[in-house]
């Protein structure tokens, strides 16, 4: 049955402020190698994309609905750092933080609309299947690129195995025939490709503008980690860290000149 609009914002709302929280908490206390589809760009998405799911049609409904979604979640995950590792609430309304909203709203927009479309028919049902299979393997590709450094070692590889589980799940549970199901996969596969490529430039142009946001508010504040998988070492006379939620890793990477 489909949701009403107040059901619909009720939904968006509570359950933004569910994954930010619930999101923090898992990579808190769960163990490794699962603690990392918190620590996910991946399951931010796809918590978009089963948000559009459930509103089931109406693709503007459910791109708003997804998007506040996932900017809600980004200061319940911050207030969460907070209240149980005791992290500074400033971190709530810094621009970084900001910066994540903006991600959140394109991603709830993209994955939002693209979980309407996989109750829908033709081309359309296939790309919104699709796109959550895509981002699990684009991220599951970036594991696999991880396997191979020493720094890392061969347990990489669970992550890898559960990524690409993960987004196969998907499109057996949204895809229906075999043959659309087969279809999505086809198409997942250049799609997680576009977005590894998407990612590696988002990451290049960070880079070269010289400070991420995240260490710019860390600096003003004389703190350099600010809760979760946050992590900053000095290489070089750089600081090189990586940020949540839902890591960049690879994709925004940063780097600030200290001279």
């Amino acid at each position: 049955m489909r949701p009403g609009d107040r059901a619909v914002a009720l939904a968006a709302v509570v359950g933004g402020f569910l994954l930010g929280f619930l999101d923090f908490c898992w990579i808190k206390w769960l163990p490794y190698p699962f603690a990392e589809l918190g620590n996910s760009t991946a399951t931010w998405a796809v918590a978009a994309f089963f948000f559009g799911y459930w509103v089931r049609s109406g693709w503007l409904r459910s791109a708003l609905g997804a998007a506040v979604l996932l900017v809600v979640a980004v200061p319940s995950y911050y207030l969460a750092a907070a209240l149980l590792q005791g992290d500074d609430l400033a971190v709530l309304w810094a621009p970084s933080s900001l910066v994540w909203m903006v991600f959140g709203v394109l991603a709830g927009v993209v994955f939002g609309t693209g979980g309407t479309w996989a109750r829908g028919e033709g081309w359309r049902q296939v790309v919104g299947v699709a796109l959550p299979a895509a981002v699990f393997f684009e991220e599951a590709a970036r594991f696999a690129g991880k396997a191979t450094d020493p720094d890392h070692g061969a347990g990489v590889w669970w992550n890898v195995v559960i990524d690409v589980a993960l987004g196969l799940l998907i499109v057996v549970l949204t895809g229906g025939s075999p043959r659309r199901r087969a279809l999505a996969v086809a198409v997942a596969v250049p799609l997680a490709g576009a977005i590894l490529v998407s990612f590696a430039v988002a990451g290049g142009t960070v880079s070269s503008a010289g400070a991420s946001v995240r260490q710019v508010d860390a600096l003003a504040a004389g703190e350099l980690a600010v809760g979760g998988d946050d992590r900053v070492d000095e290489v070089g006379g750089h600081l090189v860290g990586a940020q949540h939620p839902g890591r960049f890793d690879s994709e925004v990477l940063v780097a600030v000149v200290l001279s």
